[in-house]
């Protein structure tokens, strides 16, 4: 039974990283496009606001949570989407106040679960450390759509290694999706060099594994949350299972993202 305080802390800390990057926004800051196809950063927002919400509602109203699962079913191509759209067009200051009332509210729901509580989800039932992993996973994700459209470059983190850990959980997920034969179990080392740059690895798999992926763990991150391409990233594979995984990797339930364009090919 996995401890969630240490990823709360750093779910924390992640979220507090990004509301300080855009607290002092203007209004037209907040309407600047980001790399997601017509989302601004206030819809990038918005959708953190919602997903927490859902993540308070499935921690402690599982009916209310039901209800809004089958309301997605009704339109799951688009209630992402539009959840995102109706946030984006509140006022900047009442944004971000429902975005930090429903994050706190979240951390201190899953702070106060009991342990090994398991709790309903868009797909299998989460603990309070999956849950909160998820969610570092996000705001992380839609954190970097908001730097790229500020240009700001973002000083990596050990806080990494929460996403850096579902994108190689989701391998098996990865390839059943798109239809492909799942991997063997022990296929296929990864060796992330972690942010510090002072030759730290995150291991993942049997050493002698006949495939490997290896390189930095920010460019491992941004290839399974499709925030970058995998052309320009510094992520390299041997191996043939290995390297399909790398051109359909995501750490994300749900369909197959689109991705990014790399940097030399045209939108």
């Amino acid at each position: 039974m996995s401890d969630p305080t240490r990823v709360l802390d750093d779910l924390r800390a992640e979220s507090e990283e990004l509301d300080r990057l855009v607290a002092e926004l203007s209004p037209e800051q907040w309407a600047f496009a980001t790399p997601a196809p017509r989302w601004t950063i206030a819809h990038q927002i918005a959708h953190l606001a919602w997903t927490d919400h859902s993540a308070l509602l499935a921690v402690t109203d599982e009916d209310a949570f039901r209800a809004l699962v089958d309301k997605a079913l009704t339109a799951p191509e688009s209630f992402v989407d539009e959840g995102a759209d109706q946030g984006s067009r509140l006022p900047c200051a009442e944004l971000v106040k429902r975005w930090r009332e429903s994050r706190a509210a979240l951390d201190r729901a899953l702070r106060e679960a009991p342990p090994g509580a398991r709790f309903p989800w868009y797909g299998p039932p989460m603990s309070a450390a999956s849950m909160a992993t998820g969610r570092l996973m996000e705001t992380w994700a839609h954190g970097q759509d908001v730097a790229d459209a500020l240009g700001v470059v973002r000083t990596p983190t050990d806080r990494l290694k929460h996403v850096a850990r579902i994108g190689v959980r989701a391998r098996d997920f990865a390839f059943g999706i798109h239809g492909l034969p799942v991997p063997a179990a022990d296929a296929i080392r990864v060796e992330l060099t972690a942010p510090t740059g002072e030759g730290e690895l995150w291991t993942y798999g049997p050493e002698d594994a006949p495939q490997r992926v290896t390189g930095p763990a920010l460019d491992f991150c941004l290839l399974v949350t499709q925030r970058a391409h995998r052309a320009d990233l510094a992520v390299r594979a041997t191996g043939p299972d290995a390297d399909r995984w790398l051109d359909i990797a995501q750490a994300f339930a749900g369909p197959p993202g689109t991705g990014r364009p790399g940097k030399g090919t045209a939108e």
